[in-house]
């Protein structure tokens, strides 16, 4: 199935849905960027002042790469997820909740 903007994934051959989206979501400062609109809509600057110290150059990279692949949109009240982004946010709060009791029972275990 092809996904358009897209050629291959970075060390996969096969192209497959997975590894575009994972080689998305591992490039620098994606995941990150994600996260701080997980709540709300954010101007360039106020994205740029939440991501630390992430370039202008990277900022407008990765958003750029998101709004190809339709994970994010831009309007007059600054960037927001797409409803398949917002989809993407929610698996990753569940991502985040597991992480939570994964380390709470890796620190119970070694105790």
């Amino acid at each position: 199935m092809p996904v358009k903007n897209i050629d291959k994934a970075r060390g996969s051959t096969t192209g497959r849905p997975i590894m575009i989206l994972l080689d998305m979501l591992g490039k620098r400062w994606t995941l990150r960027i994600m996260w701080e609109l997980r709540d709300r809509p954010l101007t360039f600057r106020d994205l740029q002042k939440q991501c630390g110290d992430i370039s202008p150059t990277t900022l407008n990279s990765r958003l750029r790469e998101l709004r190809d692949f339709e994970i994010i949109s831009h309007d007059t009240g600054g960037y927001s997820y797409t409803a398949l982004g917002a989809e993407l946010g929610a698996q990753m709060t569940e991502l985040d909740n597991w992480s939570r009791k994964w380390t709470s029972q890796l620190d119970d275990s070694q105790a």
